[in-house]
């Protein structure tokens, strides 16, 4: 098969986290105007979209790209020589830029402005252990199915993200581009710009714990 240019491999990064930040976004201001106030109704609202499209665009864009979305899983295929800084750098660049463009697609959906940074407090060491709890998790989901069922990603990284909406007391961030895209959202599943640094920071712990744990785990038991 004719290897896949870089452009297009930047393109289907773009793309695909546009079409979850639209996604994460959109179906957040939904289920808000429609759960009447009812909180637990609005995050499942939000949360059965996320996982479902996160599975679709997994699918759609694992073979051009390889479906990261997220700078957390970017690293941890530059740190196991699967992908090179130079990728790595452009791959984060443009998963952010795709995150940004997926969250004004789904304000112009809304009829909502542009840009509207967000004043949702996600604050304090329970929610910062909850991203780096969220970001393993995702990280070993994909790392482990990798290792002997390839085929099952996109269906285990759904449903992963869909399960850490619940159990995580952040909702399952578990991506930098996502959290920093979320800023510019005064809706449902935003983040005050002020607490996004240390979600990133524990994300990244988080992914970074999850390749190492795993290089050893997956490696060594063969």
């Amino acid at each position: 098969m004719q290897d896949i240019t870089l452009h297009r491999k930047l393109f289907a990064e773009w793309l695909g986290t546009l079409f979850l930040l639209a996604t994460i976004v959109g179906s957040g201001i939904m289920a808000q105007r429609l759960a009447g106030g009812n909180m637990a109704i609005a995050l499942l609202g939000n949360t059965i979209p996320t996982g479902s499209m996160l599975a679709v665009l997994i699918l759609v864009f694992g073979a051009v790209s390889g479906a990261h979305f997220n700078p957390a899983v970017t690293l941890s295929f530059l740190s196991r020589g699967q992908i090179t800084a130079r990728e790595a750098g452009l791959f984060v660049l443009f998963q952010i830029l795709g995150a940004i463009c997926g969250v004004l697609v789904a304000h112009m959906m809304f009829d909502l402005p542009l840009i509207d940074l967000s004043v949702q407090a996600r604050y304090g060491p329970g929610q910062w252990f909850g991203e780096f709890v969220a970001t393993f998790g995702l990280v070993a989901t994909i790392l482990g199915c990798m290792k002997h069922r390839p085929d099952a990603v996109p269906l285990a990284v759904g449903l992963y993200i869909t399960a850490g909406y619940w159990f995580t007391s952040s909702t399952s961030f578990a991506n930098p581009a996502v959290t920093l895209a979320r800023a510019l959202s005064d809706t449902f599943s935003g983040i005050a710009p002020v607490h996004v640094p240390l979600f990133i920071l524990a994300q990244l712990a988080g992914g970074r714990a999850a390749t190492c744990v795993f290089r050893w785990l997956l490696e060594e038991a063969t």
